[in-house]
């Protein structure tokens, strides 16, 4: 366990958690079975801070105490897949905090409900202030990302001038109840652009799409089918996960097992390779912006070199030599030049 907590520190500190919590916390845990207790311990407390100032009227400081509880909420139950109650718990009180923060933000955020196979995909919209119809940037997660990890990247992209939309897709956050991964994610991704063009309040005309870790697997995938989308960003996805599927941490494989709804590790090792882009890459033709550490754990950075020489259209390889998995570790190398680089794609003007 102790190695994973050591990969996991840029990640977590990256995306929003104090690193005195991060810090703190781990070094109180010595079972993984006491890993979503602490962390919603600590969650508790910034929740109370937010709840707090919010009673005092200060909306914009418990909007930021809010996200931060949310998001350790969010590690709480991340991988957590051995106690499936205590996990939707952790995550019902991520869901919660972040929804009562979206309103108080700076932009502020929407809770939306996207139509899909008969139920909905639920995603946070939010818009930059003084762009009437501004693009937007559809953010895919990962296995163990929710949207409720998303503020600290969507903050890069709505101080260029665009919107963001992070949305659980199936297998991912709220989506993970009602619906299995499925390696054909353009379908989801479908669902969300359509859902996109039946709003006036921002430019479905020009859509780029986001995706971190195995949400850098299913970007690119969508971008392959979705010709709606201009641009697309790939961060540390696969190109074909079955292919190293055995050499993945353990909690990894069974955090994909449990959210592929597969019954043993044979089952989802079966399933892992219907996540491929081996013959639908060459239809990429948007602009590709792909993101890849050399020192990468969990996904060979060679995957992001796959991928590159196979798309069709305009590749920018980022590839970071002292980078580990999404290069959390290295995030000024890439964080702000591809939101620049996606509002040159989607026509914004220079900052």
């Amino acid at each position: 366990m102790q190695s994973a907590i050591a990969h996991w520190a840029p990640r977590f500190v990256s995306n929003g958690v104090p690193l005195t919590d991060f810090e703190e916390v781990t070094a109180g845990i010595e079972r993984w079975e006491d890993w979503c207790q602490a962390w919603s311990a600590r969650a508790v407390i910034h929740e109370a801070l937010g709840r707090q100032v919010l009673a005092e009227g200060c909306r914009l400081s418990a909007g930021e105490h809010l996200t931060r509880a949310a998001v350790c909420y969010h590690f709480s139950k991340f991988v957590f897949v051995i106690d499936y109650e205590q996990m939707k718990q952790a995550h019902g009180k991520a869901v919660e905090c972040r929804n009562l923060a979206l309103p108080l933000l700076s932009p502020p955020g929407e809770r939306v409900a996207i139509p899909y196979e008969g139920k909905h995909l639920y995603g946070n919209l939010r818009r930059p202030a003084g762009v009437a119809r501004p693009p937007v940037v559809v953010m895919c997660m990962g296995l163990d990302s929710t949207k409720e990890e998303m503020d600290t990247n969507e903050s890069v992209f709505l101080a260029r001038g665009m919107a963001t939309l992070a949305f659980d897709g199936p297998g991912q956050g709220e989506g993970e109840y009602d619906f299995a991964i499925r390696g054909d994610y353009e379908v989801a991704v479908r669902a969300v652009l359509d859902f996109l063009e039946n709003r006036s309040d921002v430019d479905a005309g020009h859509t780029g799409l986001w995706g971190v870790s195995l949400g850098g697997y299913y970007a690119p995938r969508a971008a392959a089918f979705e010709k709606r989308v201009k641009a697309c960003i790939a961060l540390s996805g696969p190109f074909e996960w079955a292919e190293f599927f055995d050499r993945l941490p353990a909690l990894t494989r069974d955090t994909f097992r449990v959210r592929s709804r597969s019954r043993t590790e044979a089952e989802a090792r079966k399933h892992a390779a219907t996540l491929t882009l081996k013959d639908v890459a060459k239809n990429i033709t948007c602009p590709l912006y792909i993101v890849a550490g050399k020192e990468d754990g969990i996904v060979p950075w060679q995957e992001g070199e796959r991928l590159a020489a196979s798309a069709s259209g305009p590749v920018v390889r980022c590839f970071i030599e002292d980078g580990n998995h999404v290069a959390n570790n290295r995030v000024y190398r890439y964080r702000s030049q591809s939101a620049d680089w996606m509002a040159r794609c989607l026509g914004m003007p220079k900052n």
